[in-house]
């Protein structure tokens, strides 16, 4: 059994000293002190409201945490602003859950599945995160000719030709491009990137979902 540590920050007293005991009957569970929240796997915040004060608390948790993408973050609010949303992604949330219709298995089920990497978000904030996430791609990214990927549009043409199996002259025919300007793509990826040749440039395109 995967033992997942995890601490709950809560301006409550109560409301933490409950979660805490809740969580800390369970054998799957180690739970952290406050103080030491960035060494944990996974943090709950209960508040009533997410406001500025609780955002800034869960960004310095990223910063503070010895892993590399912070520890994962499950959301219990009554009232979380839709405009927070990315900021909160950003941040390693990857639950939100009403306050008010969550019971402690409901708490218990969410913090197992953030440790475990399992995202879970109500459908009034799947919609809010999809339309921002296309207004994004719309007003920032293609205007840049880049891809929600992270890479290039042209960087995506080449490699999904790389991976069709062309080579260099192929591409350059097929895409109009001179094969200076081919080879200068895949070497400004692979560079970038870390990729140490054309097959792992396409692998991790491949999994990033841009080809």
């Amino acid at each position: 059994m995967k033992l997942v540590k995890v601490a709950v920050l809560a301006t409550d007293p109560i409301t933490r000293a409950g979660a805490v005991s809740l969580l800390g009957t369970r054998p799957e569970f180690r739970v952290l002190s406050e103080d030491t929240a960035s060494a944990a796997d996974v943090v709950l915040v209960m508040e009533e409201h997410v406001t500025d004060r609780v955002l800034s608390r869960v960004k310095e948790l990223a910063l503070e945490s010895d892993r590399m993408t912070g520890p994962d973050l499950v959301i219990v609010a009554d009232h979380f602003r839709e405009s927070d949303l990315m900021t909160a992604i950003e941040c390693g949330v990857v639950a939100i859950l009403p306050r008010r219709e969550t019971g402690g298995a409901e708490l218990v089920s969410a913090v197992l599945a953030a440790g475990d990497g399992t995202a879970s978000l109500p459908p009034r904030l799947q919609g809010a995160l999809l339309s921002q996430v296309q207004r994004m791609r719309r007003d920032v990214l293609e205007p840049n000719g880049l891809t929600l990927s992270g890479l290039a549009s042209r960087e995506c043409d080449v490699l999904r030709l790389v991976a069709e199996g062309y080579g260099t002259e192929e591409i350059a025919s097929k895409l109009c491009y001179s094969e200076r300007t081919v080879k200068n793509v895949l070497y400004g990826l692979m560079t970038r990137c870390g990729l140490n040749n054309r097959a792992h440039a396409v692998a991790y395109a491949l999994r990033a979902g841009a080809i």
